[in-house]
């Protein structure tokens, strides 16, 4: 080999070395824990449990005890903002796709699926008021007797997307979006007419539609890990129960007993029948001509549809 070609080789070696030390070090100064405890927001908010250096695992733990209530559901202003910084420091980066720490996936579903009156406003993103108090600056509200927050739907659909990665995460946030879909049909008054009659559910579609283009997003592109993913899904949900006592918990039941009953192969696509499925239940109950409830069917339908084809595009 001429002095010229040792030359060149030489410097294509040290091109080649410099790149891969440049991608070590890349790897290697790369906050962990998606820089969650460097966060000096989430710092403050989660509180003195969170310090650098700490596992995810523990990081985790401590969101879900800053963020958790005195009961289910029920939040103060120092809670709801932690969970606030908490999702503004994980979908507010540049960056289209958040790559989550897998030991942070179960915690922040966990977490989140405490929220779920306002998880399930941010899916659907029809609230003018979770609109308005999306900015990182606007503090949590009151109202109902607990507080609420809101993200920007990009910075919300990201951040599930990274959850969804885990199966079982996502199967807690499905379950909880479903219950509360459930409660937003059982709360219509019966005499409900219009807009009153037909949002409910076309919301809740929307929601769930929403859902089902974040799983898709999720999922692997290997048609078998695809099935595996939704297969864990699945058996997470049919563990699941409803009190039957009332008509929300009926709804529920109705819904998971006719998920159990579908074959492994048809669960994805059983899925994404969830919010008309549990619409048509819903219309049998009520006095309802059949004019008005093939309409509502149709609407419900369609409010899935798009929303699922949203988050896909």
């Amino acid at each position: 080999m001429s002095v010229k070609a040792w030359a060149a080789a030489g410097v294509c070696l040290a091109l080649l070395g410099g790149f891969a030390a440049w991608l070590l070090v890349g790897r290697e100064t790369s906050p962990p824990c998606n820089g969650l405890a460097e966060n000096a927001s989430v710092r403050k908010s989660v509180g003195a449990a969170v310090h650098p250096g700490m596992s995810c695992a523990a990081l985790g733990q401590a969101i879900v005890k800053a963020t958790a209530g005195s009961e289910p559901g029920r939040h103060n202003q120092t809670q709801t903002q932690a969970m606030k910084d908490v999702l503004f420091a994980l979908g507010s980066g540049q960056s289209k796709q958040l790559d989550l720490d897998p030991a942070l996936r179960v915690p922040i579903a966990t977490a989140l699926a405490d929220y779920t009156p306002d998880m399930h406003e941010m899916l659907a993103g029809l609230d003018s008021t979770y609109v308005t108090k999306a900015g990182r600056d606007t503090p949590p509200w009151e109202a109902g007797g607990t507080h609420h927050l809101s993200v920007p739907a990009y910075a919300f659909r990201k951040t599930l997307r990274a959850v969804a990665e885990d199966p079982q995460a996502y199967a807690l946030l499905r379950m909880a979006e479903t219950r509360t879909a459930a409660g937003q049909l059982a709360a219509v008054p019966a005499d409900a007419t219009g807009s009153e009659l037909s949002l409910p559910p076309t919301k809740n579609a929307r929601a769930l539609g929403i859902l089902d283009g974040i799983a898709d997003a999720a999922t692997s592109q290997d048609a078998q890990e695809a099935r595996k993913w939704h297969a864990a899904v699945f058996d997470r949900l049919i563990t699941e129960e409803a009190n039957q006592a009332e008509p929300a918990g009926r709804l529920t039941a109705t819904w998971l007993q006719g998920l159990k009953n579908t074959p492994e192969q048809q669960c994805a696509e059983r899925l994404r029948s969830q919010g008309l499925d549990m619409a048509r239940t819903w219309a049998q109950t009520r006095t309802m001509d059949e004019p008005t409830r093939q309409d509502l069917l149709t609407k419900v339908e369609n409010s899935a549809r798009n929303a699922h084809q949203e988050v896909k595009h």
